[in-house]
This record gives C-alpha cells, structure tokens and sequence, in this order.
C-alpha cells in the first residue's frame, strides 16, 4: 500500500525568497509608512521618542500638542526646566524622569552640538535619555538612515514569524540588518513595527486578516 510523500518540513526561519515576498506585500498594504509621532523638527521627533518610552504615541501626541506650542526647541526647553516641563507631560507614565532626561537633553545640545540634532549614532547616544533605539529611530525618520530600531513589536514580529530571531533586541536588529533587503531597508522599521500594533499583537493576533500568514512560522496562529 502506497502512501502518499510528506510535504518537505519548512525551515524555523524565513527563506530569502519569503522575506523578499514578506516585504513587498507590506509595502504593497502601505506604500510609504511612517511614525506615527507627530513632529516638524528632527527636534520635536527626538523629544517624542524620548517621551515615548513605555507609552503609547497616542498619549505622546496628545502631550506634545499642549507642549510644543510652548516650547519646540533646546533653548525653550532647557528655558522652561523640568518643574515647568512637568505639568505639560504629565499624563505620560515615568514622567519626572523624562522631564528631567528632556531638559538635560536641550541643554547638552544647546553646549555641543548648537542646538541642532546630531545626525551620527554616537552624538545621538551621548545625549541624556537616548539609548539604541532612540538613536535609531531618528536616525531613520528624521534623516533618511536605513537603520531598524527594534522595540517590543518589532521584537516580537520577528520572532514570531521567523523572519529574525533573537533572545534580545540587538540581536534580532543586528539579524534584520543582515536578512532586510537593500530596496526594504529604509522602511522596515515602520512596517513590521505598524504589523505588530494593528495585526500581529501580542495577546491575539490577527491571523485571519493578516497578508503574510502563508509565510509566518508562528505554530499558534489564531484560527479563521
């Protein structure tokens, strides 16, 4: 008695052809993504970032809409100091480290850097409140650098699919960095971090509506 063969077992990660695929249906879904922090200045989007740890950019927007009227660069900032900085932000969680960070942060700019945004991943570093990802992301939104700043959706994103896996988030962006193809990189970032917010959450995501779920290595996928 003849039995059928097995279907070939797929690989835990992702091939080269199905990341090349993985990213042109998200680029076909959204042609030119971008953050969802709302700034006109590389300035305004480094002090959102700053403030964005551990919130979301909808409460972010909704404080930088009281703040920037009133202040908008390092010299209103460090004028305005982190107990007149305070009131503005304080909807947002961990707020009096963040002021703190904020105006320490202006006035750094203010005495190294003219008041302007650094544009390399060092000077970006060295400013108070700025770590990797910060870095990453303004090197990326603001600048135009094919850099991929991995936050917890993003981490999760390329875990779950197989598209970069990693124990923490620098080696999952030094992993993406090696897989995302040249043509992809510049977005990335704001693709799979837009996927991992609306469609691949945490809790329950939503693989019935989701474009990339042929490809996805994710053994848990939500039924429909």
């Amino acid at each position: 008695m003849s039995t059928a063969p097995r279907a070939p077992r797929r690989s835990r990660n992702l091939t080269a052809a199905e990341i090349q695929e993985l990213f042109a249906r998200l680029k076909e879904l959204d042609p030119k993504p971008t953050t969802e922090l709302v700034y006109s200045t590389p300035f305004e989007l480094l002090v959102a970032v700053i403030l964005s740890a551990q919130a979301t950019d909808v409460g972010v927007n909704k404080a930088t809409r009281r703040l920037f009227p009133v202040a908008n660069t390092p010299a209103q900032l460090a004028k305005l100091g982190v107990e007149g900085l305070k009131p503005h932000i304080s909807t947002i969680g961990l707020y009096n480290a963040k002021a703190a960070n904020v105006v320490a942060m202006s006035r750094q700019l203010l005495d190294l850097h003219d008041g302007q945004v650094p544009r390399t991943r060092e000077a970006l570093e060295a400013l108070p409140g700025v770590g990797r990802k910060t870095a990453n992301v303004v090197l990326n939104t603001a600048f135009g650098e094919p850099t991929i700043a991995v936050d917890t959706h993003i981490f999760r994103v390329s875990n779950r699919t197989g598209l970069a896996r990693g124990k923490d988030v620098r080696a999952v962006e030094t992993r993406l960095l090696r897989v995302v193809p040249d043509e992809y990189r510049l977005d990335a970032h704001h693709w799979l971090i837009l996927h991992g917010r609306y469609t691949c959450k945490a809790r329950k995501p939503d693989c019935p509506h989701c474009v990339i779920r042929d490809l996805c290595r994710f053994p848990d996928k939500t039924p429909g």
